[in-house]
């Protein structure tokens, strides 16, 4: 779409919206050419996108500020050690296109494989219109005016210093990927870049809250939570032996199942690598998960043969568990449940 157009287009950016495959996905800089694209493509793209005009409406989850920049940076590191790849056709490991408002869309969980920028910036039930000056970690700058060679979004992270002349951004952008630097757009009057909240980020710039007591387990440990570990493992594709020992198989499992789930790749399960390893087991399920839970029920006190399969003696020893522990008695081990069985 042309330029002359752009009056019209500022005027009902909440049509365009709902066309917005038709305007194209942007996140180029200005002044980049149509074709602008990745050096190189690698084995963490998994697919290309067949519907970019498909909407999903659905209300993601409150995300906490710095939750929003510890995805952000996930991406400078996720491609062996090196940052995503830039492209508008092709998604990331994680099910993300790899363009500026694919990226953004992963930073804020979003729908995948997210929604283009036009759709960030008009769209109030993903963002509303702030000032400069309100501007906190998490919290994006928009042009959504152009051609998909022109429009881009950024994360702000922080004020570079007390003149705001410049922040510290994240950001998806052609030939570079992803990128963590100092920039300016927004701040010289008359800029397309405009400023933006996503409404379903928390205004605290705190630190994630724990999500419980889960254990945290790192090479060289041992037990009966590692071979909880190695079994989840095992059932999300990654197969090991459970022995009960972190060594560097497991490691190695938990790196690559990490990359694969766009988390922090440091070979340690805490919090989120457990919340990502686990998978909700109920009467009917068998597989390797269900081994993990009838693990940690025997470590309670049941004597459960550790054989995969959810019965009815396995489901009497989950409901009993949970009554134990004032949690809702329906025999099924979703997270609530195995966060009390692993980090109780």
């Amino acid at each position: 779409m042309s330029r002359h157009s752009r009056t019209t287009r500022k005027a009902t950016v909440a049509v365009a919206v709902a066309s917005a495959a038709a305007l194209g996905f942007g996140g180029l800089l200005v002044g980049q050419s149509a074709t602008a694209a990745p050096a190189t493509q690698n084995a963490g793209v998994t697919q290309t996108v067949s519907r970019p005009d498909q909407v999903t409406t659905a209300a993601a989850a409150p995300v906490t500020r710095a939750e929003v920049l510890r995805r952000a940076a996930t991406w400078l590191t996720a491609n062996n050690g090196g940052p995503v790849p830039y492209s508008q056709t092709k998604v990331w490991s994680d099910g993300y296109r790899q363009d500026c408002s694919g990226y953004v869309s992963m930073t804020l969980g979003l729908w995948k494989p997210g929604p283009n920028t036009v759709g960030l910036a008009g769209d109030r039930s993903l963002t509303t219109p702030i000032s400069l000056g309100s501007l906190q970690p998490g919290d994006l700058l928009i042009d959504a005016d152009g051609s998909n060679t022109t429009r881009h979004v950024v994360i702000f992270e922080k004020w570079t210093d007390s003149s705001r002349s410049s922040y510290w951004a994240y950001e998806q952008r052609g030939t570079y990927g992803t990128t963590h630097r100092t920039l300016s757009y927004g701040l010289s009057s008359g800029s397309e870049y405009k400023p933006y909240r996503p409404v379903n980020i928390s205004d605290s710039t705190t630190p994630p809250p724990s999500t419980g007591s889960w254990p945290t387990l790192a090479r060289g440990a041992s037990g009966t939570d590692v071979k909880t570990a190695q079994y989840l493992l095992s059932g999300r594709g990654y197969r090991l032996a459970a022995d009960g020992a972190f060594g560097p198989d497991t490691d190695a499992k938990v790196r690559a199942f990490q990359q694969a789930k766009g988390l922090a790749v440091d070979g340690v399960i805490g919090p989120r690598t457990w919340s990502a390893l686990i998978s909700t087991v109920k009467e009917g399920s068998s597989g390797d998960a269900v081994r993990a839970a009838q693990l940690q029920l025997n470590s309670q006190g049941n004597s459960l043969a550790a054989d995969g399969v959810f019965g009815s003696a396995t489901a009497s020893a989950v409901r009993g568990f949970q009554q134990a522990k004032g949690l809702t008695v329906d025999g099924i081990v979703g997270p609530e449940t195995w966060r009390s069985l692993i980090g109780g």
